[in-house]
Formats: structure tokens, sequence, C-alpha cells
């Protein structure tokens, strides 16, 4: 029925149309007739003043177009622009797969960039009013933002007037018991209030109530989404009942929605309450937590930041000896969240912008050298009574035509790109960027893919419609020279690919100063041999192995069946393995030593005797640990150069002691080695003070062992893991890996590994499209300058000659872009010089390089051009002329 109410409409247009045309003729040949009676009354001959009457009535045909246009067949003839339009593309398929895959990859590349843009900086946290939520923590020299001590966090809740809300969380793991085996399960500890902070309400069941977090509490849990599903079915009976979390009962209460998700405790599969205090946490200078609050209405961060500032000035005051130099750091909660993507992000943005702008002007150039080509064409249709604006028309359709084209298969290429670039994010990197849920094709994304659209279309349009106003239509029918229009164009051209080989200078600079950085991340000084290195960390049942006793005895049977494997040299347990954090530290104080209540914060480590030998430490002075040094002895210490270096400054330690705070009999130790720098934090991270412990004097049920083997690491694991399956099914063994794959694996080597891939990609982007442009830009010049080069080889040039003439204006605007990219890639490479790693901005080899891989690009682009000028026929030059 519909199709039949179509057809109808469409005859009956046609019908109008006929009728207009007729009714038309028949007017226009009413008034030549009375015109030419007009002529014969004055004495002209009927045939004379016949033909007198058609010139002064003018062009029929154009006078018909005219009038269809004031009587509104616009519907018609856009639908005639588009036919002409797709014909002339068919007709020249080379010209159009290039626009349209320059067009997608810029509109496309440039859209994936907004989306994780968008999902990152734009779009609000997943919680309710984000902007309201701020990270609480602590300050201090050594570390500008530190975790939160219990009892501080207590104090602060009650003192402060700025927060309608302040909760806490920390890490945790338990041995989440499950049929028979027991697995270890990443955790979180929280306040009461923690969820009701963040605005999010469990799915299925309850949230933790008032006073639910304080000691003596039932133990109960709420589930993250995934955990239900995965490892209980998603039993919605669940609820309620008990589950076995490190030999202790604990009751589900609540499973949290499915798009939950807590950036900086993102791997947590379970939440529970604070309840008792930890044997850490009983004292106020164990800071382990961190905190999230909430801004009444009206109160700014930095007003909130002043009165916890405030209240960290009157604790210092009143407790010294725990928070004498400690203050208060409160940035927004999304700080925390995208603080380290920013620079990336803004950077990449601005260059998906400029790259953008560069496809658009890539494909003007190219739509600018077809123009040249459809000279006579355009002139002949103006002679024939088209009106500049019908022309004008007739390119904005095949403008819009082009641009649409190219953002249909920019709009497949974002989603492509999008995909491609969640999945390599790595999954420790991936989990806590919560954020990546949401990138794709949405509202935001479609608009910017919209917009971007508009202006290429209008570019495109614009482009050969300003060419038509700088040429006199009659050039066009002569075929003439050159003009100030061609000049203009040459010009702007020889401009504009000049600032596109600049952005490609400055993005390929960028990716080689990260690539660079990425290298030298993993080649850094380590203080450690990484090679042939098996680590796996251990979380024993306190319900099996809780007395000290105990665990020294699992050190043991561990130690001894490992060590016996064919291949193992050495092989020893740690508190923490090396390239972790820059945690667990312990204050210090020197006997004799002027002590006026500072903090002397030092990383501490508790280790095997075998484990510095099984890493390579180098001991500078002194001696290891051996077996004597266990808990019957008096306990003594090792230290790093770093810690040697800032508290024993030009005197040997070994021999000193050194205690806590107090000086308390039982902190006491002697010195008895110095060794070379661990990196025990990041592979970014200065090195810290370090001291090193017996492991004997303070063990516990959590720890990590290091085996060096002769053969591959990597075929020792699995072997590794039935041994400690062997020695206790109810082990809880994870993070099975090898040393180097640890430190590919790190937060700090997986920003910078991302990093390189997202600008080197865009780099490539920028370089191929850089030499499109500069390509469509020689290729305009070489056939304007057709006449001058077929004078030249009328004049006996040679082919080399010619072609280097054309080279040689490739190679100054090659070389002036170049020159232009090396100052802006110093100027941006400041801005991102958070994500450089031991690279200067100005780092001469990785310039060098970029700039050689531009100019040789350049070079090949150009060639094509030359060839093609060098072959020029004179003859035909000079006669077309």
């Amino acid at each position: 029925m519909n199709a039949m109410v179509r057809l109808l409409r469409k005859l009956a247009a046609l019908l109008r149309r006929q009728s207009f045309d007729q009714d038309l003729q028949e007017e226009m040949a009413f008034h030549r007739e009375q015109v030419a009676k007009e002529f014969e009354a004055g004495g002209i001959a009927p045939e004379a003043a016949r033909y007198a009457a058609i010139r002064q009535f003018g062009n029929a045909t154009l006078l018909q177009e005219r009038s269809r246009e004031v009587v509104a067949f616009r519907a018609e003839t856009v639908a005639q622009d588009l036919r002409f339009a797709v014909r002339q593309l068919l007709r020249s398929p080379g010209f159009a797969v290039t626009a349209i895959l320059v067009l997608a990859l810029g509109i496309g590349a440039s859209t994936a960039i907004f989306g994780f843009v968008d999902a990152v900086l734009i779009q609000p946290l997943p919680y309710a009013n984000p902007n309201q939520l701020v990270s609480v923590d602590e300050s201090e020299t050594l570390l500008p933002r530190s975790n939160l001590s219990r009892d501080d966090y207590e104090d602060w809740k009650r003192l402060n007037s700025t927060l309608t809300s302040l909760d806490v969380y920390g890490g945790t793991g338990f041995l989440l018991r499950t049929g028979s085996l027991s697995e270890p399960t990443p955790a979180a500890r929280v306040s009461d209030g923690f969820f009701r902070t963040l605005g999010v309400a469990p799915m299925l069941g309850r949230d933790f109530r008032s006073g639910e977090d304080r000691p003596g509490q039932p133990k109960i849990a709420i589930l993250s989404y995934g955990t239900w599903m995965k490892r209980f079915g998603g039993r919605r009976d669940l609820i309620g009942e008990s589950i076995s979390l490190t030999g202790e009962a604990y009751t589900v209460v609540g499973v949290l929605p499915r798009n939950f998700a807590f950036a900086p405790r993102a791997s947590a599969e379970l939440w529970v309450p604070l309840l008792d205090k930890t044997g850490c946490e009983k004292r106020r200078s164990c800071h382990n937590l961190d905190g999230v609050g909430r801004l009444r209405n009206g109160v700014t961060v930095e007003a909130a930041s002043a009165d916890m500032k405030t209240i960290a000035a009157q604790l210092a005051l009143q407790y010294p000896g725990s928070n004498k130099g400690q203050s208060a750091s409160i940035v927004p909660l999304s700080e925390i969240v995208v603080g380290k993507l920013r620079p990336t992000l803004v950077t990449l943005l601005a260059g998906a912008g400029l790259l953008l702008l560069i496809a658009c002007v890539n494909v003007a150039s190219l739509v600018l050298v077809r123009a040249e080509s459809r000279r006579r064409e355009t002139a002949v249709r103006g002679a024939l009574g088209a009106t500049p604006s019908r022309l004008v028309r007739q390119f904005v359709t095949e403008g819009l035509l082009l641009a649409s084209l190219g953002c249909a298969a920019g709009a497949v290429l974002a989603v492509v790109i999008m995909s491609l670039l969640a999945r390599l994010v790595p999954k420790p990197m991936a989990q806590g960027m919560p954020f990546l849920a949401v990138v794709g094709l949405n509202r935001h994304t479609a608009l910017f893919a919209a917009g971007s659209t508009l202006m290429a279309a209008l570019l495109l349009a614009a482009t050969p419609a300003l060419r038509l106003a700088f040429r006199e239509i009659h050039e066009g029918l002569t075929d003439g020279g050159k003009g100030a229009a061609s000049r203009f164009w040459r010009r702007l051209g020889a401009n504009l690919v000049v600032v596109e080989l600049t952005v490609a200078v400055v993005l390929l600079a960028g990716a080689g100063l990260l690539a660079k950085s990425f290298y030298l991340l993993l080649h850094v000084e380590t203080g450690i041999d990484p090679s042939h290195l098996a680590t796996v960390y251990i979380m024993a049942p306190e319900s099996v192995y809780g007395k000290p006793e105990q665990q020294v005895a699992l050190y043991h049977q561990i130690l001894e069946k490992v060590s016996a494997f064919p291949g193992v040299q050495s092989a020893g347990i740690t508190s923490y393995l090396p390239l972790q954090c820059n945690c667990d530290t312990d204050w210090i104080r020197i006997p004799g030593r002027p002590f006026h209540g500072e903090h002397n914060e030092v990383l501490q480590r508790d280790v095997s005797p075998q484990y510095l030998p099984a890493l390579k430490a180098k001991l500078v002075r002194g001696r290891m640990f051996t077996a004597a040094d266990d808990a019957s002895h008096p306990q003594v210490t090792i230290l790093n150069q770093s810690m040697a270096r800032k508290y024993f400054p030009g005197e040997d330690p070994l021999g000193k002691m050194i205690g806590d705070g107090d000086l308390t009999p039982k902190s006491m130790r002697q010195v008895v080695g110095v060794i070379e720098d661990v990196r025990e934090g990041g592979l970014d991270d200065e090195a810290w003070p370090a001291e090193y412990f017996s492991i004997y004097h303070a063990p516990d049920n959590s720890f990590a062992v290091a085996a060096r083997t002769t053969q591959d690491e990597k075929q020792i694991l699995p072997v590794l893991l039935k041994t400690l399956r062997e020695i206790n099914p109810n082990l809880g063994v994870y993070g099975e890996n090898t040393m180097n794959e640890q430190m590919s694996a790190s937060q700090s080597a997986l920003l910078h590994r991302f990093s390189t891939w997202l600008v080197g990609g865009f780099a490539v982007l920028a370089l191929m499209l850089g030499v499109v442009g500069l390509y469509g830009v020689v290729a305009y010049s070489v056939s304007q300058r057709t006449r001058e080069i077929g004078v030249r080889m009328a004049l006996g040039a040679q082919r080399g000659a010619i072609q280097r003439l054309v080279l040689k204006e490739a190679g100054w605007l090659t070389g002036m872009g170049i020159i232009a990219g090396l100052i802006c890639s110093v100027a941006t490479a400041h801005l991102m010089r958070s994500l450089l790693f031991n690279v200067h901005p100005w780092d001469f080899s990785t310039l060098l390089a970029v700039a050689a891989v531009l100019g040789f690009s350049a070079l090949l682009a150009s060639l094509i051009p030359a060839r093609r000028a060098s072959s020029v026929n004179p003859v035909k030059a000079l006669s077309a002329e």
C-alpha cells in the first residue's frame, strides 16, 4: 500500500513537472512572438525580427533552469546532483577509495580516542553526585599522599565540619573455601558507610549497617557480582548463608550491582567490615587505610583540605610521637581513578583533532587536484547556463557524499579501534580502569563523529567552490595557465602540508620518546638479576599455621623441598618481592644521635638467609644472614646503600645499633651488612632507604618464595605449585610468575607500554596522512606547472633536472615541517614528561631518527609526481596552452 502511494506521488510530481515545462515553453514562445512583431513593425524583415527577438530574450535553457529553481524543484535537483556525484566517484575509483580511506582514518581514529576521553574525563564516575566525592589521605615530606591510620581516621571523622561522611577502605585477602579447595581471594576491608558514601546499593541483600564495622561485631561479607556468579552460580538463596574465609565463617548479606567498580580496589571479590584492629592498627603510627569522603553542599575541595589540615596539625601537637610532621591530602576522587592517564589522553585528544584536520585537508587537496582535471567540464557547464550557485550546490553534494561515506567507514573503524585498544590493555591494568566498560559508540561519540563529518563536508565543498570563485570561466575553456588563484592554492596547500608534517613529527617524536622510556624502564638497574628467577605467593591458613613456631617450620619445609628441585641453585622467602611497592615501612632511631621526634621512615623487609643470594643482590660490606640469625639469637639487620648514605654519612655502619622511635630494648638490632640498592618499589620509583630483617624473628602466614634455577624458570613453576600443594592442600598459592614477567606486568611498565602503543599508532597514522598531503600538494604543483616544465624540456632540460626541480620543492616543505615539528616536539614532550623515564624531551637520537623516518617517507611520496613531471611531453604541453 505504502509503495503504491509513493509511486502515485512520483507520477503526480512528474506530471506537474511536465505541465510546468509545457506552460513555461508556451509562455516563453508567446513573449518571443510579441518581441518579433514589435521588430517587424519597426521595418525589420520577419526572419531577421525572429532572430533578433531570440537574441534579446536570451538563453532559453538558462531561463528555464532559473524558472524551475524559482518554482522550487529543489528535491529533484538535489537528486540529480547526488546521482551525478555518484557517477563522478565511480568514474574515478582510485580517487574515491583514497579519499574515503583517508577520511575514515581521520574520523575513525579521532572518534576512537574521543571515546576513551569521553569515558575517562567527560563522563562522571558511576556514583551518586560524583563531583562531591573526594579522596582523603595523609601527607608527609617523603610521601605527598600516604595512607591513613585507623586512629587518625576516627578522629578526622569526628572532628571535621566539611564532609557529610568519611569512610575508609583497605586491602586484604582470604582463603575462600569452595568444596575441598581453598583459593586465595583478594578482598577489601571497609568502614560501615563506605557504599552509602559512594551512593551504591547492593542489587541483592543489604548494605552494612551502622556500627557493623566495630570490634566484636559478627563477621559478614558482601560479594562482588562476578564472584557471586563465578564461585556460587548466581544463587539468590546465598544471602544469609555462611562461607569459609581463612577458616572462619562469614555470613553473606549482599551482592553488589553488576556494573559496580571501584578502581583503587578493582580486584576485590569480597568486601568485609573493618571489625577488630589488626596487630598493626593497634598503634596510631600504622598507616594502612585510604579514605573517601563526600563534601557538604557548597563546600569546595580547598575548604575541605584546609579543614583536614587544621585537624592534622592538632593531632600532631596531641600525638607528637606518631603524628609529628603529618598533614592531609584531599583531592577529587576522579584524580585517583584517572590522574595518571589524564596527560596522555589530553595529548592524544589534541593529536586526534589535528589528525582529523590533516585528513580533511588531505582529501581537500586531492579534491583540488581532481578539480584541475575538471576545469573544462566546469567551464562548459557554466557557459551552457549553469549558475555559480548551481555549481556550488553540486560541489556541496559531492563533499557531503564523500564525507558521509568516510564517516560510515570511520564509524566502523572507530568501533574496531576502541575494541582493539580495550583488549590491548593488560588485565592487571584493566582492573583499575572500570571506565573501559563504557567505551564505545554512544550519544557523545556519535555527536563527535557527526560534527567531524560536517566539518569535512564543509571543507571538501568549500575547496572547489572557492577555487571556482577565483577563476574566470573562459580560463577553463581555454585551459589557461597559472593565475592568481593557482598561486593562492599552491601557497595555501604548501602551508597546510607544513602543518601536517609538523604534527606528524610531534607524534612520531612522542612515540619515540615513550618507546625509549619503555625500553630503559625494562632495563633499569634493579639491584638483582631477574633472569632464571621463579616466584610465587603463599597464604597459609591461620588455623594450621597461626603460631610463630608453626610458620617457621613451614618456611623450613618449603625451602628444603624447593632447594631439592633439579637445577635450583638457591631459594628464599620474603615478606615482599622486589618491584612491588614502597610500602611496609618502619620508623627508626639511632642511639646517641640528636632526636626531636622526627619520623625517620625506611622500608622494612623480612627475609630468610638465602633470599638475598637468590636474587643475586650484591654485598658491599659485612655479611649476609645465616641460619644462626634466628629468634634465639640477638636481632641483626642489613641495610641498603641508600640507607647507609642517609643515616651513616661518611662512616662505616657495620656494628652500629638501630632501634624504634622509643629505642625499646626489643627493637634494638645491630648492622651486620650493607648491600647495593634493590628496587623494592616500581620500576620508575626512586630507591628508598631500606633495611632487611631475618624473617625468623617476625614470621607471618603470608609470604613469597623466590627460587633461582639454572634452567628455564617457567618450567619450574608447575613443579613448584605441585610441591606446595603436597605440603598442605589448603595452602593458598597464587601469583606464580617469573621475575622478568613480573617486571613487564608491573603498573609502571603497563602504563608506559600502553602509552607507547597508543601514541605510536597515532604517529603512524599522522605519518601516512602527512605523506598523502605532501603528495597532493606536489602533484597539484606539477599540474599547474605543466607548461613551464614543457618549456624547460623543450629548451633541453633533462629528466633528472626536472625531477630534482620537483624534489627540491618537496624538500623545502619537508624541511620546514621537520624543523617546526622538532621545535614543537620538545615543547610537547615537556607536557608529557611525567610519562618519560630517564629520557630528556630533547633526546637527540630520538629526534634524529624521527627526522630521518619522515624525510625518507617524504622522499618516497615526492618521487611519484617527480617521475610524472619528468615524463611530460613538451609538444603536447605547449600545444595544450
